[in-house]
């Protein structure tokens, strides 16, 4: 899979793309920060570094990774929403997260939206997941909003985590 087999996705509001070295320093931030806690953080730059280079590698490995989310309006990149899977997560796993200042605006719901969607198209699955810390009530937020439903007996990376099971056949699309 090349850089122009990575799709670009196109909302009302957000352009989905490939992701550059250069969205690396503002990704970083986030994920070093106290906010990260909410997935797995606050990292090490290194460990950082190793899931911003997992989600383009699932691209050539799987057929699908992360793509940032770009606002149309004035191009700013606010956030990132992928699709993992590999060793890291037991099924194929729908994520998103928003920069600080973006959150609750529905960004994060029209951009996993359009991936999920895409999903369902191109990689011809009829279920993903979203592994979600308990105390993140913004992401349980978003997954509700996105039909997902609780599974409470589906494998997890971290024990702790609640998974939300996004039933592709009945999605809104």
């Amino acid at each position: 899979m090349t850089a122009r087999s990575i799709p670009t996705l196109q909302t009302h509001r957000l352009v989905l793309r490939p992701m550059v070295e250069a969205d690396f320093p503002t990704y970083a931030a986030l994920m070093t920060s106290p906010r990260a806690a909410g997935f797995g953080g606050p990292l090490s730059k290194r460990q950082a570094w190793g899931l911003f280079c997992h989600d383009i590698a699932c691209w050539s490995l799987y057929g699908h990774g992360g793509l940032m989310i770009d606002r149309r309006a004035d191009g700013l990149c606010i956030g990132q929403v992928g699709i993992s899977h590999g060793p890291l997560f037991p099924e194929k796993e729908l994520g998103w997260l928003l920069y600080e200042s973006h959150e609750g605006r529905g960004y994060a719901t029209e951009a996993a939206a359009a991936l999920r969607d895409w999903a369902a198209a191109a990689l011809e699955v009829s279920e993903l997941v979203s592994y979600i810390a308990p105390n993140n009530a913004g992401s349980i937020a978003v997954a509700e909003r996105l039909g997902a439903v609780r599974d409470l007996v589906a494998d997890r990376p971290d024990p702790k985590d609640l998974v939300y099971r996004h039933d592709l056949t009945t999605a809104r699309r």
